[in-house]
């Protein structure tokens, strides 16, 4: 099979969906590889590395495209790389269609198989190749929400730890699963006063023995979220729907309810949000305020530490990759069900359900 691994265009997405040694594996497996020049730079790999692992290096963008049966891709095609695919071809990639209405037309339009990373289900029925990338968003919340706390940056001039006399940040954690339980381990080590709100009381079990009671752990009910929310300095979102756009948990009356300066980071926003006040922001412009309260909804997070996220993506896509190229989609999505699930577009058809019903389209069934 031929791949093709262009150049990331999102705003500041440094991280590149291959490294060497992945090219590396792909063309001992027996397959070609075609990366778009400077493809891998942002991450810290060069065009010569790819070379010397026996890549070929594509000059455009429109030439990977033009090569290749499959795309290996990081982040969501932009529309402007809509038009250069073809039916047939194969797109592998988070997606996030359910909160990405144009693009999943333009999508089937095309009439791809859009294999979606973050709808890939394990045997356990575990997403392994969203959790790299949760790990790290979840992780990098803290730092950034601790970030735009500072007076210069438009917060209230708090430090999320306290010192001996003065109380630490209160930092609310909406979701307890890998997004949140990331947080919840930077948020402690950092030494903020940590609520965590989930509808899993199993999972607030396990952080509640972990953190030997270090953590106010909450199920999830409108009265908490609304008793928990006006007190927090910072405030998480770390809720996540296979595949479905994120439910809104706290409205915009709420948020009138938060001190001025406080901080929010939406994590959820590439599924939509799950902050009724959430909407998109890119690296370049990475907040704006709302009735006082900073918000930080930049949905590729991870893109500005690329080497660790590109390294760690690798990991986990890679095994997907070579089993996809080399036995064959029909094959792949024949004796793996967990694969068929990260199949959200085939031949003109949406075949995810939620995505489906997050657009009013007629749901088709894979199988």
């Amino acid at each position: 099979m031929i791949i093709g691994i262009p150049k990331e265009i999102k705003d500041h997405e440094f991280r590149v969906s291959v490294t060497p040694e992945g090219a590396r594996a792909l063309v001992h497996a027996g397959h070609d590889v075609w990366i778009e020049s400077t493809a891998g730079v942002g991450s810290g790999y060069l065009d010569e590395e790819y070379g010397k692992a026996g890549a070929r290096i594509a000059q455009s963008k429109a030439q990977v495209f033009e090569k290749a049966d499959l795309i290996a891709k990081v982040k969501e095609p932009l529309l402007s790389e809509c038009s250069l695919m073809r039916p047939g071809q194969i797109l592998y990639t988070y997606l996030h269609l359910a909160a990405l209405p144009e693009l999943t037309r333009a999508l089937l339009a095309a009439k791809v198989t859009a294999v979606g990373y973050e709808t890939i289900e394990a045997r356990d029925g575990t997403l392994p190749m969203l959790r790299p990338m949760s790990e790290i968003a979840g992780r990098m919340s803290i730092q950034i929400g601790a970030r735009y706390l500072e007076k210069m940056q438009g917060g209230r001039g708090l430090l999320l730890g306290g010192v001996p006399g003065v109380e630490p940040a209160h930092t609310v954690i909406l979701g307890a699963g890998v997004v949140g339980s990331a947080a919840t381990r930077i948020a402690v080590g950092m030494g903020a006063r940590v609520t965590v709100i989930n509808l899993d009381i199993e999972r607030l079990r396990f952080l509640d023995d972990q953190y030997f009671g270090r953590v106010v752990t909450r199920a999830s009910t409108k009265l908490a979220i609304e008793e928990a929310v006006p007190t927090a300095d910072l405030l998480i979102g770390a809720v996540l729907v296979a595949g479905a756009r994120a439910p809104k948990l706290v409205s915009r009356e709420l948020i009138s309810r938060m001190k001025a300066g406080s901080v929010i980071v939406d994590v959820a926003v590439d599924q939509g949000g799950c902050i009724e006040t959430t909407k998109p922001t890119t690296h370049s412009e990475p907040v704006y305020t709302v009735d006082g309260v900073v918000h930080y909804c930049v949905a590729n997070m991870p893109g500005i530490v690329p080497r660790t996220s590109t390294d760690a993506l690798t990991n986990t896509t890679l095994p997907y990759l070579l089993r996809l190229a080399t036995e064959g989609m029909e094959s792949t999505v024949r004796t793996d069900p967990g694969f068929a699930k990260g199949i959200n577009l085939h031949d003109g058809k949406v075949t995810c359900r939620a995505v489906a019903e997050a657009h009013g389209l007629r749901f088709a069934p894979l199988m």
